[in-house]
């Protein structure tokens, strides 16, 4: 489980890369450019997408790269990660994949034990 939860972190991160620079890149342009705001539709809160569009990948990275070692650390970030994806963007068919990644990774390394200790993490 913690292979899968480190797959799942890292691919999440990875497609969330793309989703967090095309929602930094609009936060910017609605920003400097006022016309396309009123073109297309204003952000409510370009700071906090600027915030989450960082964050957001980032988290799913490092808790999948957390998950061998670190299982309940991994699977928070992994959480974590999905809750920015998900308060940011919605849930859509940009968001869909990596929100469902982030969280099953994170479901999944906070469900593993250490497979050489008797007990888990908890």
């Amino acid at each position: 489980m913690r292979n899968a939860a480190l797959t799942l972190g890292l691919i999440a991160g990875l497609i969330g890369i793309v989703v967090g620079l095309i929602g930094y890149g609009y936060a910017e342009l609605t920003e400097r450019h006022r016309e396309v705001g009123e073109a297309f539709f204003f952000l409510e809160n370009p700071g906090f997408i600027r915030l989450a569009s960082f964050l957001a990948p980032l988290l799913a990275i490092a808790g999948g790269a957390m998950a061998k070692m670190r299982a309940l650390w991994g699977g928070i970030l992994m959480l974590v990660s999905a809750f920015f994806f998900y308060a940011a963007f919605g849930f859509n068919v940009g968001t869909m994949f990596p929100i469902g990644f982030a969280a099953l990774g994170g479901i999944l390394a906070i469900a593993a034990g250490r497979p050489d200790e008797p007990k888990s993490h908890f």
